[in-house]
């Protein structure tokens, strides 16, 4: 592993612009078992010396791989880690160390449960220290790092806005271990794992920074395109005490391991041409070109010789001709990417469109990870698919149950006990039913799963809400599948990993369906997310399929939530909305009425979902404007997805 910035950085020029040793990978999983087996050589070559090896651990989604690969490696290849002393870097307060959101039960059960370390050398910030007595305990917490002679090797993950472990911006660069108010952005980010804004703590534990630039190793790990932005800042940008990660630019010792997605933001990787010489090829040529056309706020066409030359592109010039040249081959390519028919125009030269026209009508699957992903992100299209006679199936693979509120079950039950009344049902059955969900959620603690009976009943509010919006798209009710993928139903945010049983649950409806066309989400922000998950099941199902005769003559067309879409730079398939689609996609979106007004884990952004969706799908409809395309009034994009055999 890399670990001295400046001899990486004279020896690598595209790395220039970048103030820390970085390391990308392809995937988290890759990226996680290269950090795994460094702590592993660390620990052995401490053994090997006699010592103790001190390491500072971090909770959450970052880590979970890494933690599972060193389980693997003390099991099956003898790794020992009875020379081990841990101190982790965080902790909620207040909290109690039983509760489920809790990193010391995160820490047991990811990594102390499953190894042969010490009790007596595991030290974990509490979040049931008494108040009165959170000073004393902070400072015996630095007393013991010191006692033990410092830190060797410091785990960090990255917060939206910079920050390592809970020290928020603005934190002093030589703090120590202190109890700090959380920030309202930083709270709204974990909303999702304390089941609402609301349950989560307003206090953490956390080491200073101080603390952990004074460990004698780092290594930050960042995964996903949410995390892409604040990297470019804290490796690229100068430091500043508003993103404190940005202080490890000083570190004599510390790596960044990326996964592309987290990197994609780093110039090296997003405007290679500004590092060095590139081999171009006809996606980079379009990247480029879009990227000088934001930059001056020129369309394609008016783009100049003096453009690309002034703008560090002179190379595209001279390998790949004038700029008029140029230009009218990307307009033409970004061109043949708008289609009004995704499924393919019959009785049309299919040459340059994004789907082939035969055969027509085709048989279209559409996965959802949650029971609203395919109005939200791909509702026109859907719509679209529809109006043009394909046979469009949908398939919701989870159930989405936990992101309905308690009240709204009640609520639903409530409604079934009218009915029963209206038309004389057994009221010993609704009123219980009733009666009994309300005592269970009344009692229910913050976090804690919903009993069998509540789970279900969420689930059948969620079933009927994307039952109505299918519908409203026009696809048939005998279409409208609900997978129920078992991987999801823990009742908890956490979920199990992907199973056998999974897989073959969207296997089964593959080959009964045998479509042209898949659409699946590809939201690959989170890596241990439901979407990525998801989205792992259908190419694992895919990848045993593909021997399949239909599987020759099918198509797999990837789509974006919510949260973000695809750069027009990457996107394959460009479906332009009419007013009039735009309007029946947020009518379908409206089905939704759980997750309206106020869904139950809405992320920082604040905005309901259908106007993250019309906003989202107008700001791709005003590029492709001022690139000089057609005036839209919405755009939803597509990348195609290809198998490796």
């Amino acid at each position: 592993m890399k670990l001295d910035k400046y001899k990486m950085r004279t020896q690598d020029i595209s790395k220039r612009f970048e103030k820390v040793s970085v390391d990308v990978f392809t995937d988290s999983e890759s990226a996680s078992k290269i950090v795994a087996k460094k702590i592993a050589e660390t620990i052995l070559k401490k053994q090997s010396e006699g010592k103790p090896c001190v390491l500072g651990l971090i909770a959450g989604s970052t880590a979970v791989s890494v933690y599972e690969e060193l389980v693997r490696i003390h099991k099956q290849k003898g790794l020992s880690f009875k020379n081990v002393i841990v101190f982790n870097i965080d902790e909620y307060y207040p909290l109690s160390p039983g509760e489920i959101q809790s990193h010391y039960l995160y820490l047991h059960e990811y990594l102390f449960a499953n190894v042969d370390i010490p009790e007596e050398n595991i030290n974990l910030l509490r979040g049931d220290v008494p108040k009165d007595k959170i000073a004393a305990f902070c400072k015996l917490y630095e007393d013991k790092i010191k006692e033990v002679g410092g830190i060797d090797l410091q785990l960090l993950s990255l917060d939206g806005r910079g920050q390592i472990g809970a020290n928020e911006p603005g934190s002093d660069k030589y703090s120590e271990t202190r109890l700090i108010t959380l920030d309202y952005a930083t709270r709204m980010g974990a909303a999702s794992n304390f089941y609402g804004e609301e349950n989560v703590p307003r206090y953490c534990l956390t080491m200073g920074l101080g603390t952990i630039l004074n460990a004698r190793e780092i290594i930050l790990m960042a995964w996903g395109e949410g995390k892409a932005k604040i990297i470019k800042k804290v490796v690229e940008e100068q430091v500043t005490e508003m993103a404190p990660a940005s202080y490890l630019q000083e570190h004599p010792a510390v790596s960044f391991i990326l996964d592309d997605a987290s990197a994609s933001e780093l110039t090296r990787i997003k405007t290679p041409w500004l590092t060095g010489n590139v081999v171009w090829n006809s996606k980079l040529i379009r990247r480029a070109v879009f990227w000088l056309c934001r930059k001056l706020d020129k369309p394609i066409l008016k783009i100049t010789d003096r453009d690309y030359n002034d703008n560090g592109l002179g190379d595209l010039i001279s390998e790949c001709g004038t700029a008029s040249q140029i230009n009218i081959r990307v307009f033409n390519d970004l061109q043949h990417t708008i289609t009004g028919w995704p499924g393919g125009k019959p009785n049309a030269d299919d040459s340059t469109r994004p789907e082939r026209a035969y055969p027509f009508p085709k048989r279209v699957v559409i996965f959802s990870p949650h029971p609203d992903d395919d109005v939200i992100s791909m509702g026109g299209t859907f719509i679209r698919l529809c109006t043009q006679g394909h046979e469009v199936h949908v398939a919701y693979q989870t159930s989405g149950n936990i992101a309905v509120f308690d009240d709204e079950a009640v609520r639903f039950l409530d409604f079934v006990r009218e009915i029963g009344s209206i038309y004389n049902l057994a009221p010993e059955v609704t009123d219980r039913a009733y009666h009994v969900a309300k005592e269970s959620v009344r009692s229910k603690k913050p976090g804690e799963t919903d009993s069998n009976d509540v789970k279900m009943i969420k689930a059948a509010i969620r079933r009927t809400e994307a039952r109505a919006g299918a519908l409203y798209a026009g696809a048939p009710e005998e279409n409208i599948h609900f997978l129920d993928l078992p991987f999801y139903e823990t009742g908890t945010v956490k979920k199990k990993p992907i199973g056998e049983d999974d897989i073959k649950i969207i296997m089964d409806l593959l080959q009964k369906i045998k479509p042209h066309q898949i659409y699946a989400a590809g939201d690959l922000t989170d890596p241990h997310g439901t979407h990525r998950v998801c989205f792992q099941a259908i190419i694992e199902a895919v990848k045993r399929l593909q021997n399949e005769d239909w599987m020759n003559d099918c198509r797999i067309w990837l789509y974006r939530g919510a949260w973000q879409e695809w750069d027009v730079s990457e996107q394959e398939m460009a479906v332009p909305l009419s007013p009039e689609e735009t309007y029946i996609k947020r009518m379908a979106i409206f089905k939704h009425q759980s997750q309206k007004d106020r869904p139950l884990f809405p992320g920082t952004d604040t905005r309901e979902f259908w106007m993250r969706a019309e906003e989202r799908n107008h700001a791709t409809a005003m590029i492709f404007d001022k690139l000089g395309m057609a005036e839209y009034q919405a755009v939803e994009l597509f990348v195609e997805y290809k198998i490796k055999k």
